[in-house]
């Protein structure tokens, strides 16, 4: 690996000199720009690791009063996280690409996932695991999540209910892929399963004509952390005969239970679609 074009364009605003930041292993001090490594290193036993987490952060609640604050989501404050002399960042997909790129020019290692299905989530914990020396933890929790999903997906169920996903409202964006498998888990249909694949948001762009069309019997909305208002699904053109408007079958589920792809959604998360299912359950 060559670096001597570096010597020519160094980046002004990186210090001078770069401390060697990945000496251990396994880590000790490790920032996660994202919730879903904090609540897998909490539930690992490994929390003490965590030196800075992201503002999102509030699984468990512990956290919040426990370690600092240091990013959003695609924004970060690189000096405190560099006066945290962190020897391993966590970060998530090509939304914090720009912020791994500043830290990786800073010296720091960094590890960004880029999980999208279950699957992926139960990788991600098996891979933080191995990080962190946690293997056998690691694959304990994931076994553990494996099995519940198994057990939820084999309960018998009635017809099952035709479910859109709602993951924000202007304009319609339906869901990704680990809350679509979560609502076939939960003994549902999506109403637009080819579009769960899809990473970008951008790509699961819907008209309100598409789900007029598909009549879902049940509508699951989380606005990406902005509270869903029922009466403005209620009152969209041509929707009030959609039978989950027509019936009262539309749920808010809370972010950061559902749009984080890790532990929550794989038990608080999952549980709430299938309360929203089956209430009678």
């Amino acid at each position: 690996m060559c670096i001597v074009g570096s010597l020519k364009s160094r980046d002004k605003s990186l210090p001078a000199r770069l401390s060697p930041r990945m000496r251990h292993f396994p880590p000790r001090r490790i920032v996660c720009l994202t919730e879903e490594t904090v609540e897998t290193l909490y539930l690992l036993g490994e929390q003490d690791r965590i030196v800075g987490v992201s503002g999102y952060a509030v699984r468990p609640p512990q956290v919040r009063r426990e370690k600092p604050r240091v990013s959003a989501f695609i924004s970060a404050d690189l000096p405190k996280i560099l006066a945290l002399e962190p020897d391993l960042v966590l970060g998530f997909s090509d939304l914090q690409a720009d912020i791994a790129a500043a830290l990786v020019r800073a010296g720091i290692a960094v590890h960004v996932f880029n999980q999208r299905t279950v699957a992926g989530i139960l990788a991600m914990i098996r891979m933080l695991g191995a990080l962190v020396g946690a293997v056998e933890r690691a694959e304990a929790l994931a076994a553990g999540y494996e099995r519940r999903l198994a057990e939820i997906a084999a309960i018998p169920r009635p017809l099952r209910p035709k479910v859109y996903f709602e993951e924000w409202d202007e304009p319609l964006i339906s869901g990704i892929g680990w809350v679509e498998e979560l609502i076939v888990t939960a003994g549902g249909d999506n109403i637009m399963p080819h579009l769960q694949l899809e990473a970008s948001a951008k790509a699961r762009i819907i008209s309100p004509d598409d789900v007029r069309a598909a009549a879902p019997d049940v509508i699951l909305a989380s606005w990406c952390g902005k509270k869903v208002v029922p009466d403005r699904i209620r009152q969209r053109p041509g929707w009030s005969e959609i039978p989950a408007v027509r019936d009262n079958r539309i749920v808010e589920i809370k972010s950061p239970l559902i749009l984080q792809p890790g532990p929550a959604a794989l038990t608080d998360g999952l549980d709430a679609i299938v309360a929203a299912l089956w209430p009678e359950e």
